[in-house]
């Protein structure tokens, strides 16, 4: 049987139940011992009760004499000669009458033809040597009284599994009610998408703990679809206006460059586009490698000692013939691992001068630094190309701003972005020192591993 086709109502009710029958079943094998020993002891003590004025009677100084017992009383009083003063035990049991003298004192279960009975020896020392007192007791009462005992055991923890198992069912039906509610709302928020959220009930209980984290779920991943939609969105009206430009150049190359030079230059002005669609689509597929990757890379800080200088002399190589001055400061590296792979450590320095290049005019300086903390390390990037607009500060790390045209250059407003993303997956922060007029400082963080 595949307990897990099972709904939970069912498991609960019939996990309980099979708990609740074992703990029946030896409570009532406990009951049952206990009753027993009580008969046993009962019947015990009615053969003492019995054989008791003949052990008073023989231990007596000189009295040998007994009397006959009350009736239905089975008692046998044998004399040290042998002899059967008294003997009312049926004739089943006077054949075993010797073997039963013969025997030690106590109490035993006794089987005479088709009849059981509780047989008592007592031997009592006289002056004439040593009696033997036999009381007997038929065990059908024994029998009988734990039978009884037994049915109502059986009987009670019947009923009371039974009850308990209706039990167990509706307050696990009233305990997933909540349950139910939440499914049928989730299901209407499928069928109906809109802003609603699963109701949470008044009571703080598991319930309601399962629901507001639901709602948190639900949450996010609105807003994780509202913002795939806005980068589609924002990536199709980047790539449709190149597109177009590309289409327009080359019509125009082929309908009016009527000399080579001409058709040549028409040409060179769609590569420059397409090298822009290449880096817009290098762009993006950055950022959704970012969105994917769940867990920071490693690396030592002499590996990012070393990234910051190579970062620096790309950067150089991308000044052209501007008197820009590119500088670079870092402390001793070490063999301490730091959240973020080299890898992305470089990307992060490249699209921070990048955009100091882009925003910066004919001259200036790029100064980057490293320095290790006790939470990490902080990398600063400062710029002279004169800051940003203060009203664009909060938007600069968002995808495809670019309401700052000085510091985009035309871009597509990617790369911040691309910072922000490496930067969060490290659990670092990224912070910006605008200075307008001056210029910018990008401060990003990545704690030690």
């Amino acid at each position: 049987m595949n307990l897990s086709r099972l709904t939970i109502r069912a498991r609960i009710t019939g996990g309980s139940l099979v708990i609740a029958i074992l703990i029946s079943i030896v409570a009532g094998i406990v009951i049952f011992t206990q009753v027993q020993r009580t008969v046993y002891d009962g019947q015990v003590r009615v053969l003492e009760n019995v054989e008791g004025p003949y052990l008073t009677a023989l231990t007596a100084a000189g009295t040998e004499e007994v009397d006959q017992p009350g009736a239905d009383q089975l008692v046998a009083v044998v004399s040290p000669d042998g002899a059967r003063r008294v003997n009312t035990l049926p004739g089943s049991l006077t054949a075993q009458l010797d073997n039963l003298t013969g025997r030690s004192d106590g109490t035993r279960s006794v089987s005479a033809g088709s009849d059981a009975f509780l047989v008592r020896v007592t031997s009592v020392e006289t002056e004439n040597g040593v009696w033997k007192v036999i009381t007997a007791n038929r065990d059908d009462a024994e029998t009988s009284v734990l039978n009884q005992v037994a049915f109502l055991l059986i009987a009670s923890i019947a009923g009371i599994n039974i009850a308990f198992g209706a039990a167990t069912w509706f307050i696990g039906t009233a305990a997933l009610r909540p349950v139910d509610s939440l499914r049928r709302s989730a299901a209407a928020l499928v069928s109906t998408p809109g802003d609603e959220m699963l109701p949470v009930g008044p009571a703080r209980d598991e319930i309601s703990e399962l629901a507001s984290t639901l709602n948190e779920l639900i949450s996010q991943l609105r807003a994780s679809a509202e913002r795939e939609r806005q980068i589609v969105s924002d990536a199709s009206h980047e790539f449709r206006t190149p597109l177009a430009i590309i289409q327009t150049q080359l019509e125009l190359a082929q309908r009016q460059a009527d000399t080579l030079p001409k058709m040549r230059a028409d040409v060179q002005a769609a590569q420059r586009t397409v090298a822009r669609l290449s880096a817009l689509a290098t762009s993006m597929l950055e950022l959704s490698r970012i969105d994917a990757q769940a867990a920071p890379g490693s690396a030592t800080l002499s590996d990012l000692v070393l990234e910051l200088s190579d970062a620096a002399d790309r950067g150089r190589q991308r000044v052209g013939g501007r008197d820009i001055r590119i500088e670079y400061s870092n402390p001793p590296g070490d063999d301490r691992a730091v959240a973020v792979s080299d890898a992305d450590f470089g990307r992060v320095c490249d699209n921070l001068v990048n955009n100091a290049l882009a925003a910066m005019g004919e001259t200036g300086v790029i100064e980057l630094s490293l320095a290790a903390h006790d939470s990490g390390v902080l990398l600063r990037v400062a710029d002279t190309a004169g800051g940003m607009d203060e009203a664009f500060e909060p938007l600069a790390f968002h995808r495809f701003s670019r309401a700052d045209r000085a510091r985009t250059g035309g871009g597509a407003g990617l790369g911040l972005p691309i910072v922000a993303g490496i930067v969060s997956v490290s659990g670092g922060e990224s912070t910006l020192e605008n200075r307008p007029g001056v210029g910018l400082t990008v401060c990003v963080s990545f704690p030690w591993v």
